[in-house]
């Protein structure tokens, strides 16, 4: 029987009724109980794998920060050479972060890391833990060597990943890539999963301070100016449809010299979940390329801060750099 490791972040799957008379009041499952009251609702893990539960952290997933990524990835990493996977229950409103951190951090895998999250807690009558738990742990014994996402019956990459839904039990897609496995009466592995790999030396180095962006009509491009002189060291652009931004009034075009001056690389995703950025497709996405920015290709938001944050820590802001972005590292981009 395969031997997995669960760890425990928080999240609301994990959460139980603090105090009856209080509304809405919550607590988590503390490590101690987890194992037992995980098997108690889900008694069908027990038939999946052998596990052992380690809690690593305590919080809501808005708390999370790049730290807590390099914590989790260093506890992955430690620990995938004596597990035949791992599985993280995470919360979900920053799962698609984290899973994009962990890829990035971690790079190609010989064995599967599957985060998973509910949108109501597992002691619930009717809830969506039980069968995101059960397709989490069937999916870390598959050949599926890669961080997913296991959410609605399916295993997405969790590197292509965002969340979509705030209230619906399918909270997660991967608009411009197929799942890695379709979990219905049968259980289907796609053809596109990555090959296995050996782990490379952990790199824990990441650099916080990059930027976001939103493209969107009135933005003042003095603010991303003001950003690029306070000391960003690297700029995501959300921009619109294949990577287009204001070239007439308003034009952020200056300040993308700006910060192509002063060493401050700029990588430009789409605010599209499906689609890809063609800079050279308008004349502003032209003026951008022409001004040192990136195309993102089909990058999500989440993996491009995310590759930003690992690629500038590790490379620098020059042209090795402008190669980690440009590559497919883990399928995050199309080749």
């Amino acid at each position: 029987m395969a031997r997995l490791l669960l760890l425990l972040t928080g999240g609301t799957m994990l959460m139980k009724p603090a105090d009856a008379r209080a509304a809405g009041a919550r607590v988590t499952l503390d490590e101690e109980t987890a194992n037992r009251d995980l098997l108690a609702e889900v008694p069908s893990l027990g038939r999946i794998a052998d596990f052992e539960t380690r809690l690593l952290f305590h919080m809501d997933s808005a708390d999370m920060q790049p730290a807590d990524w390099v914590t989790l990835a260093r506890e992955v990493h430690g620990s995938l050479p004596r597990y035949d996977g791992v599985v993280v229950i995470h919360g979900t409103d920053t799962m698609a972060y984290t899973a994009s951190a962990l890829a990035m951090l971690l790079g190609r895998l010989p064995k599967p890391v599957v985060l998973t999250g509910s949108q109501k807690p597992l002691v619930e009558v009717r809830t969506d833990a039980r069968q995101n738990l059960i397709d989490a742990a069937l999916v870390a014994t598959l050949p599926v060597p890669e961080v997913s996402i296991v959410n609605g019956a399916r295993a997405l990459r969790g590197a292509r990943s965002t969340k979509r839904d705030a209230w619906g039990f399918e909270a997660f897609d991967s608009p411009n890539c197929a799942p890695l496995v379709e979990l219905g009466i049968g259980v289907g592995v796609a053809g596109h999963v990555l090959a296995p790999s050996a782990l490379s030396p952990f790199d824990d180095r990441i650099e916080r301070q990059v930027l976001a962006v939103r493209v969107f009509p009135g933005l003042d491009p003095a603010l991303v100016r003001g950003a690029v002189r306070a000391g960003v060291k690297g700029l995501v652009l959300e921009a619109y449809g294949t990577g287009n931004v204001p070239n007439l009034g308003g034009s952020l075009i200056p300040a993308l010299e700006e910060a192509k001056e002063r060493g401050v690389p700029v990588i430009v995703v789409s605010q599209c979940l499906k689609g890809f950025v063609e800079l050279s497709q308008y004349e502003g996405g032209a003026a951008a390329q022409a001004a040192g920015a990136i195309s993102g290709g089909a990058m999500t938001v989440e993996v491009a801060i995310a590759k930003m944050m690992v690629g500038i820590a590790r490379h620098g802001t020059g042209d090795a750099l402008r190669g980690y972005l440009t590559a497919s590292i883990v399928g995050e981009r199309d080749a």
